[in-house]
Parts: C-alpha cells; structure tokens; sequence
C-alpha cells in the first residue's frame, strides 16, 4: 500500500491563500464584501471537512477489514487507528462546541453557525476565547499541542509530519509594528468578527481532518512494512546434525526459502515422495560421508509447476564421549574431582556414567568423582541415549592419587579485616598478632586446589642464650599454656621454629609436614 503524495494537495494549498488574502483584506477594512467572503470560505471548508472526513473513515475501514482478516499482522494498526479516531473526534467537536458559543454570544441563545446574524461582531470571539476566568483559548491551544503531538509520534514521513507541524502550529505570534510577541488565542482571536472567527475555527477543523488522515494513512502503509519481498527461491536442508553415531539416526529437514504455509511443496529424494513435513530420515548402520540428491516441485496459482533441486551430505562416526578432568588427568582421592563428560550429538539428559573405586555424581551440566582408594584405579563408563538405545561409548581410566601434603601456617586478621595466612620467613609477624592467633592452620590452596587439612599437633622450638633447644608440644591445633607463655618471651628479631605438624585431610591419611620458621618483626 504505498505512501501518498508528501507535498500539500491543490486543494490544501488553495484554502490556506484564500485565507491569507482574506486576512489581509480584513486588516484593511471589515466590509461587507470581506464579511460575504468569509461565509464563502467557511462554506467552502465544511464541504472540504466532509470530503476529507469520507477519505479517512474509507482508510479507517480498510485497516478494519484487514484487522479482521488477518488480527496477528493488522490489529496492532487497528487499534492504534481506533485511538486517533477517538482523539480527532474529541478535538473537533471541542471546536465544534467553540464556534457555537461565539455564534450565540453574539446572535443569543438561538445563534445558528450556518445562520449569523451578527457577523461584524467584534466582541464576541474574544469575550469566549480569551476570558481569564474560563480559558477557552488557552485550553484550545493545549488541546491542540497535545494532538499535534500524538499525531507526528504516529507519522513517520519527516515531511509529512512537518506539514502536520506548520497546519497546528500554536507558537506566540509578533505583528507587525508591536512590540511583544502574543499568544496563538489572542493573535487569532482578539477584534476578530464572528464570522472569521468561526472561519478560522473551521479552518482549524480542517487541519485537524488533514492531520487525522496523514496519520491513518501511514497506519495503514504500517501493516506492509514488515513484509519481505522475495524474487528468488531456493530449497533448503537443515540437517539436525551433519554427524551421526552408527546406531543413530540421521534427520533433516527439507524447506522452501519463502515457502506459502498454504501451499506446501511435494519433494522427492531419490525418486521417492516424502510425506508432508518434509522430513528425511535414514538409519546409518555403517560409519563414513554419505550424500543425497532431490528435488521440489512448488505448485503456482495459474496451475504451473516449477522445479528446485538440492542435495546435501551427511557423517557417520563411531560411538565416542568426551571425558576429561577439569582440573587435570589424574583425581585425587578423598575429595570432590569436577569431571566434564559429553557426547557428540547427544543431550546432556541423555547421557548417564558410572564409576568404580568411588562415586560419580551428576551437578547440572557437570559431574564430580570421589575415589575411595590411591594406588587404585577408577575407571568411568559413559552410556548415551541413541534413539531410545542405551550405548555405551566410553570407557575412561584415571589414576589415583593422594593429595599433595598441605602447607601450616599462622592465620590472623589484617587492618582491614582480611583474613592473612603467614607461612614463615619474609618480614616476620608481630608478636601481638602472633599471640592472637589460636594454633597452627594448615591447607592446600595453590588456585588449582583449595583443600583443609586438620592439624592434630606441633612442636614450638626456641633457643636459649646459650643456644639450648626449648621445645614444647601443643594442644591439639592449638597453641597450649606452655607455648603460649614461650611466645609471651619473644622479642623483636627472635625466631620460633614450628616442628614435627602432623595433619590429616579429606582422603584419611596423616602426614608430617614441613617446618615452619616464625620471625618476629
């Protein structure tokens, strides 16, 4: 549906010079010639507003019957056409309501719009309009803002919606030989005759239908726009996957590109008709590339029947699943091992796995192995769903190993509250940190693992001014009484030697640990 014409029609461009010259004739001289010409002008609009008024609701009825017809692509429109009927309607007949107050302020309670009387009155449009108390002219004016705007939101075409901008312009006006700008009502209204007031008036009705118009028409081009013309077809193959397990299935789609839902196509694949959706599938009992050859045959609506080959290829590979260690090739006994298990063309939900010498455990997308035992290998099975037939596919063996021996440390808190692990040397610790800290902590935490151990006990080593060991067992993890009193006697530069750590992890066994040197700073 296209676009009409963006420049002002004969019509539109005639009225707006008769108002002009009209105008220019009343500042000369309100004659009665110039008063008759006015009636003939208004006149001239009404008929004019009816015209329009039949070309925007013929345009309204038509996005009604394509809403009807087709609600998914034309109701949006519809119904955005709805509200600017509604919104027009309102706004006319406001100054419908306008031009009858000024008629019968002039005229008297029986004033007829297309009967003055009084046409020379120079009060009465202004008494209405520009009162303060009632401020009719400047609740027009708003009105009139609040259209415009509405209705440039809804018309695309940059000139079309400049057009619409200039016929319900409502900015202040300066005449000419005054000092000031004035307001659209009082420019447009003050020692106004009733009869150009009431021709302006309608003049502005007809801005509105015009406006009215431009807006359902670009409505209307609306219901087009998203639609993508096409002057070429080709047949498509949308495989669900170019590789496929011997065992599985191979599926694919066949399509027309721009295909008619209404008329679907016949496609034949080595000589024989598929049915109509269009799906091809084929049992691959035997692993290497395999290709296909077909055709369509798209039916036209003169009867004729045109022709579209395509062809396309398919792999076949062998069972296989993808098994690794996420954090390296070996597990570690005792703990949680992240493990990532998938197989080629296969869902994750259709995939399950088993483990000896410990558990595998599903988390999402992802599994964890625990082994039981080091020294002892842990083989995992993976078994995939193919076509409702369990398969196994992999078979993956892993070492495993104890953990590496955890590292002590002292634990205490900085300035900031951030937890510190002191492993010895370097500048030291203070001996108030020092003596705040409970025992001796131990982990492995090298960003590859980050493991406790639990400490099940120490020694403290110092030295006396004669160079005479001092040791002293702890508590447990913790410092005893007898140590405690022994860091107590430390000075700045002093060393304390941390010995014989025994600690325990996650995989049960026990270890002594390296030595830990304590200075103090």
């Amino acid at each position: 549906m296209g676009a009409s014409n963006n420049r002002l029609s004969p019509r539109q461009k005639m009225i707006n010079l008769m108002y002009i010259v009209l105008m220019a004739m009343l500042a000369l001289n309100v004659s009665s010639d110039v008063l008759d010409g006015f009636t003939q002008v208004k006149e001239g609009l009404v008929r004019t507003n009816d015209n329009i008024e039949q070309r925007n609701a013929s345009i309204f009825g038509a996005l009604e019957a394509f809403s009807m017809q087709n609600p998914e692509k034309g109701l949006q429109w519809y119904q955005k056409a709805v509200e600017v009927r509604e919104r027009t309607a309102r706004i006319y007949d406001l100054v419908d309501s306008l031009k009858l107050q000024i008629v019968q302020k002039a005229d008297g309670p029986q004033g007829n719009v297309d009967n003055l009387v009084n046409r020379e009155d120079l009060d009465a449009a202004a008494s209405i309009m520009l009162e303060p108390a009632t401020g009719r002219g400047a609740m027009l004016r708003e009105s009139i803002e609040a259209y415009r705007s509405f209705i440039t939101s809804i018309v695309t075409d940059s000139v079309k919606s400049s057009s619409i901008e200039q016929a319900l312009a409502t900015d202040p006006v300066q005449r000419k030989g005054e000092i000031g700008e004035m307001n659209w009502e009082e420019y447009k209204f003050e020692n106004q005759p009733v009869v150009a007031a009431v021709t302006l008036l309608t003049k502005l009705q007809n801005d509105i239908r015009y406006s009215e118009g431009e807006a359902l028409q670009s409505l209307l081009a609306n219901v087009d726009a998203g639609d993508v013309r096409v002057n070429r077809l080709d047949a498509f193959v949308i495989p669900d996957s170019r590789f496929v397990m011997r065992g599985g299935k191979y599926q694919a789609n066949i399509v027309l590109a721009a295909v008619d839902t209404t008329q679907r196509p016949n496609i034949y694949i080595n000589g024989k008709k598929l049915g109509e959706n269009g799906l091809y599938e084929v049992v691959a009992n035997a692993s290497g590339n395999f290709e296909y050859k077909g055709y369509l045959e798209v039916p036209h609506g003169d009867g004729t029947m045109t022709r579209h080959d395509f062809s396309s290829a398919y792999t076949v590979i062998e069972p296989t699943a993808t098994v690794s260690a996420t954090m390296m090739n070996v597990l570690y006994a005792g703990i949680d091992n992240p493990i990532s298990i998938s197989v080629p063309g296969v869902a994750n939900t259709g995939v399950t796995a088993t483990m000896t010498n410990g558990t595998l455990t599903r988390r999402g997308d992802a599994w964890v192995a625990h082994p039981s035992k080091v020294g002892e290998p842990a083989v995992l099975t993976v078994t995939a769903d193919m076509n409702g037939k369990k398969t196994d596919v992999s078979r993956t063996e892993f070492r495993v190993r104890k953990l590496p021996d955890p590292t002590p440390f002292v634990s205490y808190k900085d300035g900031e509250g951030n937890t510190v692990h002191y492993r010895g040397g370097g500048r030291g610790i203070s001996k108030n940190l020092l003596m705040q800290a409970p025992g001796i902590e131990a982990a492995i935490d090298d960003d590859l693992l980050n493991i406790s151990f639990n400490v099940l006990s120490f020694e403290t080593v110092t030295f006396d001014s004669m160079g005479n060991a001092m040791p002293e067992v702890s508590d447990g993890n913790k410092f005893s009484a007898r140590q405690k009193a022994q860091l107590q006697r430390l000075k700045r530069g002093n060393r304390i030697y941390v010995t014989r750590v025994k600690a325990v992890g996650p995989d049960g066994i026990t270890r002594e640990l390296a030595p830990l040197e304590i200075i103090i700073n």
